[in-house]
């Protein structure tokens, strides 16, 4: 048989023969698939590997490599579609021929939806040599096939669709690996290097005994209950792998008793990873910083942002360089947002698809849960079932505020039974009662704020909008303001984050006023708060930043206030709030939020009330027709398509040097921490403009003002100000 090669050639002059390539990425895909379904389908996900590059057999394909190692310009030449047309010819007695074309023929371009695959293939007719040529390497590959028959598991159309999924990431990913190795082998070596489990779990138990060291003298009701907390996720461990809930008021521990529970259940029940997902990144900057301190520098992965590449079939060293860049989570340890990973586990790209294979036989604890999307909740629920009975994963639900998921409004949980970790929880919100509600009569408008917010010393405002927050911001007008909102770059999140700590621990006046992205989560503890009226959860997870630590003599105050001419959005954020406004008036008295029961209340009113809307957009229904991109187009929890910005601030000249020189996975995650989001619309106009400068594709330098306190100058609208 003639050789063929798959890939150019290496640093060391080697081409990539195409018979190996196939070879190693097909062993790869059957061993991470062992995770699915009890590794009955490592057959099939061999079968994909093997496939899917070997339309590279054609003439016009080896030309074109001739042509890039030649230096000559050639246009480019699809391999996919062959492949998928050879699979379907040779798979076509089973029923999974068409699974199997999807993932085959969407290795580069991403799932289409079957009939339009099937439309498309209809144009492709290989040569009677060139199937030939096909048939003669696959018989050399099924000679090193371990099994010989595929069986699959009876599916319902739901399960087939993210069993689609899940194959087609082990093949992306399987892929990438080994034109890595070819190309950038001294980078493969890397991947090995983080420390397992078992090792984290190590030097998480010494930490946690030396924190207990130096708390023995310091009795209170905040470390009792944070005790409690941890001693339960420690026991609860110990069961088997499902769903749990993890209830708990704010500042009592959550953040260090998750993790505990994860390690040392991951360890009793085999899994392989641990993935934090949190609504913000502000939370993931303090989050992921909280697990270094504990774990060692070298133990975290924090991903933000996602590579984009090109969905064409190009083997320029340019384009393979930016797809090798794309994070495949290979870590132990991974702290993502709630964005990242839902969007990438109903996307149909290859870049963001590459990673959730990992998701099976992890612990997938979602942080502040109740920010999970209400309009896409039956899709979500639906796939976390589907990877908690198939693939293995643990899912975990930690919040303050637990969110009504029941099977009368979420037929998808049916016959789940959610595990709650810490079961004496109402005692624990008792014990840490340490706020007391106010509400202002009358809407206040932005200067009656100001006025009322400089009467103290030191208070944080949380607000609806980052417009609303910029407007308060301008009106205060003094040094002791300080802002926070996703116009500032994680790095600058950070820094501003440690300045309010520094002057919060003085004693030295401070005014924060921030949009959501502080509320849920992050670690601060002021006297006064005031929260615009919005969603009731979100309320309350405000009120978590006053008097966290109980330092006060008698209780931290919260106002709830209503903003003049407010305009709010539609949809469930709006309803949360509507829900909220009844509630405080049928309660009477606001501190009527300190009762944690209140929210199993709230919850059921608000997923009433949205009824079908929990499936807004028929996610369900297109994923039962197999229609790939119709699922990613509509499951979008920011609904418009978004870009990075690289903002000047701190390091990020060396970090965009260092992308530039090197477009490595390394170096992209050197550089989210100079990152802010824009809607894609808007990021054209600014680039007409000249306040954009274009780094790569998809990839933009900010050109304009970046002010200290204000972060990026000119941009309003803020994708994640509304995640509910």
């Amino acid at each position: 048989m003639r050789v063929y090669y798959a890939h150019t050639r290496n640093s060391e002059g080697a081409m990539h023969r195409l018979d190996e390539h196939l070879l190693a990425v097909a062993e790869l895909a059957g061993k991470y698939s062992e995770r699915f379904y009890g590794g009955i389908l490592k057959p099939l996900a061999w079968l994909a590997g093997v496939f899917h590059d070997i339309g590279k057999v054609s003439p016009g394909f080896q030309s074109y490599l001739e042509a890039i190692e030649a230096g000559r310009v050639k246009q480019k030449v699809p391999h996919s579609p062959l492949g998928a047309l050879f699979s379907r010819s040779v798979l076509s007695r089973l029923e999974v021929k068409d699974d199997l074309a999807l993932i085959v023929a969407g290795h580069h371009s991403g799932l289409d939806e079957i009939g339009t695959l099937t439309s498309k293939l209809a144009g492709y007719g290989p040569d009677q040599d060139l199937v030939q040529e096909m048939t003669e390497m696959l018989q050399v590959m099924m000679k090193r096939m371990e099994s010989k028959g595929i069986k699959i598991p009876p599916l319902n159309e739901l399960q087939r669709e993210l069993l689609v999924r899940m194959l087609f990431s082990v093949l992306i990913d399987a892929d990438r690996l080994d034109t890595e190795l070819h190309f950038f082998p001294e980078r493969a070596r890397l991947r090995d290097q983080a420390p397992t489990l078992a090792e984290l779990a190590i030097r998480f138990r010494k930490d946690q005994e030396e924190l207990l060291r130096q708390n023995a003298g310091t009795p209170s009701a905040v470390n009792e209950v944070r005790k409690d907390v941890y001693r339960a996720c420690v026991d609860a461990a110990k069961s088997p792998q499902g769903w749990y809930r993890l209830t708990a008021p704010t500042g009592a521990g959550k953040t260090r008793s998750a993790l505990a529970f994860a390690l040392e259940h991951a360890l009793i029940n085999g899994h392989e990873r641990i993935i934090f997902a949190l609504p913000y990144t502000s939370i993931i900057d303090q989050n992921a910083e909280v697990y270094r301190s504990i774990l060692g520098p070298d133990s975290v992965l924090e991903h933000h942002s996602q590579v984009k590449t090109s969905d064409e079939e190009d083997e320029e060293q340019r384009v393979l360089r930016m797809r090798l860049a794309e994070e495949n989570w290979d870590v132990p340890l991974i702290v993502t947002t709630t964005v990242q990973l839902l969007e990438s586990l109903f996307s149909n790209r290859p870049s963001s698809c590459r990673k959730i294979h990992r998701i099976a036989k992890s612990v997938l604890i979602f942080d502040e849960a109740q920010t999970l999307p209400p309009e896409l909740l039956r899709p979500t629920m639906q796939v976390l079932k589907d990877l908690a009975e198939n693939y293995g994963t643990t899912v975990v639900l930690s919040t303050a505020t637990q969110p009504a998921l029941k099977d009368e409004f979420l037929p998808e949980l049916e016959g789940i039974k959610i595990r709650e970790i810490v079961p004496d929880y109402p005692r624990h919100f008792e014990m840490l009662k340490r706020v007391e509600y106010r509400r202002l009569e009358e809407p206040v408008s932005i200067a009656a704020l100001a006025a009322e917010i400089s009467r103290h010393q030191q208070v944080m405002v949380v607000m609806n909008t980052r417009r609303s927050a910029l407007l308060l911001v301008d009106e205060l007008g003094e040094e002791d303001c300080l802002h926070l909102s996703t116009l500032l770059c994680s790095a600058h999140r950070r820094k501003v984050l440690e300045e309010v700590r520094r002057r919060l621990g003085r004693g030295e006046p401070v005014r924060l006023v921030s949009t959501q992205v502080v509320e849920a989560g992050v670690d601060l503890d002021f006297p006064v708060v005031y929260r615009a009226v919005g969603p009731l959860d979100r309320i309350v997870q405000a009120a978590g930043r006053c008097n966290r630590e109980g330092r006060l003599p008698g209780f931290g105050e919260v106002v709830i206030f209503e903003l003049e001419d407010e305009k709010l959005p539609r949809g469930p954020y709006k309803a949360g709030l509507e829900q909220a406004k009844l509630i405080l008036a049928e309660c009477g008295s606001p501190d009527a939020l300190n009762e944690p029961d209140i929210f199993e209340d709230y919850f059921s009113r608000l997923f009433s009330v949205l009824g079908q809307n929990l499936d807004q957009y028929g996610i369900q229904q297109s994923r039962s027709r197999l229609n790939f991109p119709k699922v990613a187009e509509d499951y979008r929890i920011i609904r418009e398509d978004t870009v990075p910005v690289v903002v000047k601030y701190g390091r990020s000249q060396e970090a965009v040097r260092r992308w530039q020189a090197d477009p490595s996975r390394d170096a992209w995650r050197g550089l989210q921490a100079y990152m802010v989001n824009i809607y894609e619309r808007e990021a054209r106009e600014y680039f007409r403009d000249g306040f954009l400068s274009k780094l790569a594709d998809d990839l933009y330098l900010w050109e304009g003002v970046y002010d200290e306190v204000k972060g990026l100058s000119g941009v309003w609208r803020d994708p994640a100000d509304l995640i509910v």
